[in-house]
């Protein structure tokens, strides 16, 4: 417990020299405030990217045909075939873990333009065919209206779910969406619903411009039949859909007469194996932060170590005086920490501030300029906040352990000497 007397002179050596001061407590102001932004920056980056695979359920995976690599049966290398809605069947028959097996078709490929009237207004969007339980696997907000459903499968029913962006280009503002029609292709659809993804972030371009149809009517109107070019499969929560691979392509195989060693028939895209990495790279990325951020301030605790030795210098004979007149060394040595501590607390508590409300200023700014692609809410917990408290508390005892050991060695009467 520090006493009033104590408090004053601690306060009268650090203001003894004002500018030596500032300069040492900058160090330490400069490295805490290095430390708490790059793990705020990190953690805005890591939201912004996983936020991504929030579109689709993490365990998750999506399965497509490359062709075959290897010959079989008579059967040459490099033949492709189409998957079959009969695959989905055998996929949920077999494989009881699968929560939910989906076929899905677009016009023109991956983020494909297609001419899509109303009216005399045109645009180019990316038309999918699916299934009702799609929109458990990549979970949507219906703005308005529905989603489609399996009386649509079954009566193949030309009805549509469209994006934001396909409303604001193909209608006026004000005007009535669910009901009308548009035409895709030069087939008439009508639409039943509006919808936005969960989360906008790195999809607001495939979010705003895509047009939801039943996966029987595509089949129908684009004269694709029960082919199917992708399979989006998710594993119920207890398994891991890594752990059913195998299992998957082996049904695939007999299906489909491909070789059991041919795994490269297949192209297969695992979410949960992709999550992990990116989760994985984004813990290397706050342990950089940490060591970054703690060499910074290791300079900042250097500063002041080589200043509290020379405030050591300067007072050896005022040291020595207090020996000689009854001051134990853990009276000398607690003093010096003390200095030491209250210095580095100081520093580093305006530290905190001021990367606080830099981070305060970018949310602020994101809020009001509108989002970033791969970035949200730059933030730090509370544990970040105790740990930065801990280094600084550490720091400040490591500082001014030297000097203070310093200040202890010297006997009274050779202090007295020292002019």
């Amino acid at each position: 417990m520090f006493s009033r007397e104590r408090w004053n002179e601690i306060l009268e050596t650090l203001n003894s020299n004002k500018f030596r001061t500032f300069l040492t407590a900058f160090g330490v102001f400069w490295g805490i405030s290095i430390l708490v932004l790059l793990l705020a920056l990190t953690n805005g980056l890591e939201k912004g990217v996983t936020a991504g695979f929030q579109n689709m359920t993490s365990n998750s995976s999506f399965l497509y045909v490359r062709g075959t690599s290897i010959p079989y049966k008579g059967l040459p290398k490099g033949r492709r075939f189409p998957l079959k809605l009969g695959d989905i069947e055998a996929l949920k028959r077999e494989i009881p873990e699968l929560k939910y097996v989906t076929p899905q078709n677009r016009l023109g490929g991956y983020m494909g333009s297609n001419n899509v009237t109303r009216n005399e207004n045109t645009g180019a969007f990316q038309v999918e065919g699916h299934f009702p339980e799609y929109i458990n696997q990549k979970p949507m907000d219906i703005l308005e209206g529905r989603f489609i459903s399996y009386s649509d499968i079954d009566d193949k029913r030309k009805v549509c779910v469209i994006g934001r962006e396909v409303v604001k280009t193909l209608y006026e503002n004000d005007e009535d969406v669910i009901g009308s029609y548009i035409k895709i292709n030069g087939v008439n659809f009508m639409v039943i619903g509006k919808f936005k993804l969960k989360t906008s972030q790195g999809n607001r371009e495939e979010e705003g411009n895509t047009i939801v149809i039943p996966f029987s009517a595509f089949g129908q109107a684009f004269n694709t039949g029960d082919n199917v070019d992708w399979m989006n499969i998710t594993a119920v929560d207890e398994v891991n859909i890594a752990d059913l691979r195998s299992r998957i392509f082996g049904v695939l195989k007999s299906r489909h007469i491909v070789h059991p060693d041919d795994d490269g028939a297949f192209g297969y895209h695992d979410l949960s194996e992709m999550f992990q990495r990116i989760s994985g790279l984004f813990s290397i990325l706050t342990f950089i932060g940490y060591f970054v951020g703690a060499l910074i301030l290791m300079s900042g605790i250097i500063g002041i170590s080589n200043i509290m030795l020379i405030v050591v210098k300067e007072r050896t004979k005022e040291i020595g005086i207090r020996r000689a007149l009854g001051a134990t060394p853990f009276m000398i040595r607690s003093q010096i920490l003390q200095e030491s501590l209250i210095l580095t607390i100081l520093s580093g508590m305006v530290g905190i501030s001021f990367s606080t409300g830099v981070i305060w200023l970018l949310n602020y700014s994101i809020d009001l300029y509108g989002p970033i692609d791969n970035f949200v809410n730059p933030s730090v917990n509370m544990t970040v906040i105790f740990i930065a408290l801990s280094i600084l508390i550490i720091s400040g005892i490591l500082a001014g352990l030297i000097p203070a050991n310093s200040a202890t060695k010297l006997k009274p009467v050779d202090a007295l000497r020292i002019e």
